[in-house]
């Protein structure tokens, strides 16, 4: 392939993903947003869990769940049962062709089918294969938990994060739906990022070992940090050592600030009217500011209440304070920052209509554009991927489906 034809990082790469729900999804979704061709590997009949998940985007007769869709843009679409031996044969062909497989199974399964990495790396010795749970898999650091079952919230739990989402009355709180999921499918594909990149120094393969709880105790470094140098752990509510970092009301919404430093602090007295504040002792430094909210917080309340969120935000920002509105949705796909970024991308799907999803994050500058193609029916693609790159015939794939290993786009 000429450099010249290149327009997204990693054409030319082929991924299967062995997936479902979240985590898998999103770091297959990330490589084919980077170029890479994707072939998602489901199960006939049903598929991946998420297309059954309201909500739901309707239009000619079908229904199609809102999740599934954002996280299976620009992905191939094979159904195989891989109980069927036959099943497992198209598998291990697509392997040996394949550079990356991605998979987020109960663990050990695979490998109780001949379908693991030590399987498949015997015909392939460039697979990069990347495995995503809840404890990791790699031999040496496996521990205790790598066969236990894990979705997102049972990592944030144990990650620590639960513990400081909320506030000191009230029960632990989780963060928004699938973080630990979203975060381990970025992990995960920064992990299949770097086996590419050595293996084109080495020409190997390699196993991509995530595990969610490594990510959400990654994640939750601050608090780390504080009890391995202070023996400090810190609980839901008011922190010890920076205020104010808060949500505050104004007249018609709520914006959140973050005073870091006293340089900062200086800034938001003076915005505020209230510039004796920087020589006050109850407020020299962030720990001595957690300690006399009760004094500080009236001030700072009162001014919000007497503005709007507008006029708030500009005088906050204009003075060097980090602020910004706390926005719903609707607020999001309002926003000119947002719309000038580009990050909420059109989909069109060819039976519910144009919907928009976000796109993946960073911009490139020899490659701003990613492609936009909608997330595939269930079996759109196997006739294609049977025929075109493991080379069976249309009579092959007919009996195969026949046979209820495979299922077509028709549904066959």
């Amino acid at each position: 392939m000429g450099t010249e034809n290149i327009t997204r990082p990693l054409e030319g790469i082929r991924v299967i993903g062995l997936e479902q729900y979240m985590a898998g999804p999103y770091c297959t979704m990330l490589l084919a947003d980077a170029g890479a061709e994707v072939i998602k590997i489901e199960r006939p009949g049903s598929g991946d869990p998420r297309r059954t998940m309201p909500p739901f985007a309707e239009g000619n007769n079908k229904k199609k769940g809102a999740g599934f869709m954002g996280y299976n843009r620009n992905k191939k679409s094979l159904a195989l049962n891989l109980r069927a031996p036959e099943g497992q044969e198209v598998l291990r062909k697509l392997a040996a062709s394949a550079d990356v497989i991605v998979e987020n199974l109960r663990p050990g399964s695979l490998t109780k089918q001949g379908l693991g990495f030590e399987d498949m790396r015997k015909t392939n010795e460039g697979l990069i294969w990347s495995t995503i749970s809840g404890f990791g898999q790699l031999e040496g650091y496996r521990g205790p938990y790598a066969n236990r079952p894990a979705f997102d919230i049972v990592a944030e739990a144990m990650g620590g994060i639960m513990h400081m989402v909320g506030f000191a009355d009230k029960p632990p709180s989780w963060t928004i739906y699938g973080m630990a999921d979203i975060y381990s499918g970025q992990i995960s594909a920064y992990g299949v990022m770097q086996a590419l990149f050595m293996r084109e120094r080495t020409g190997l393969g390699q196993l991509v070992d995530t595990s969610m709880l490594d990510n959400m105790i990654a994640l939750n470094e601050a608090q780390i940090a504080l009890y391995s140098v202070a023996r400090q752990v810190n609980t839901r509510g008011m922190p010890k050592n920076v205020w104010p970092r808060d949500a505050y009301e104004c007249s018609d919404g709520w914006l959140a600030v973050n005073v870091p430093d006293n340089i900062i602090w200086g800034r938001m007295v003076e915005t505020i009217g209230h510039p004796e504040l920087m020589n006050d002792e109850r407020a020299k430094d962030g720990a001595a500011r957690c300690q006399n909210v009760d004094f500080l917080q009236p001030k700072l309340v009162s001014w919000f209440k007497s503005q709007t969120r507008d006029n708030a935000v500009d005088a906050l920002n204009n003075a060097g304070v980090p602020c910004g509105p706390i926005y719903d949705t609707e607020d999001i796909f309002n926003d000119p920052q947002v719309q000038a970024r580009g990050i909420l991308m059109n989909i069109n799907d060819p039976d519910v209509g144009t919907l928009k999803f976000a796109r993946t994050g960073p911009h490139l500058s020899a490659a701003p554009e990613i492609a936009a193609n909608p997330a595939p029916d269930l079996g759109q693609h196997t006739r294609e991927v049977l025929e075109n790159i493991l080379g069976y015939n249309s009579g092959d794939v007919e009996g195969l489906a026949r046979a209820g290993v495979v299922q077509l786009a028709d549904g066959t």
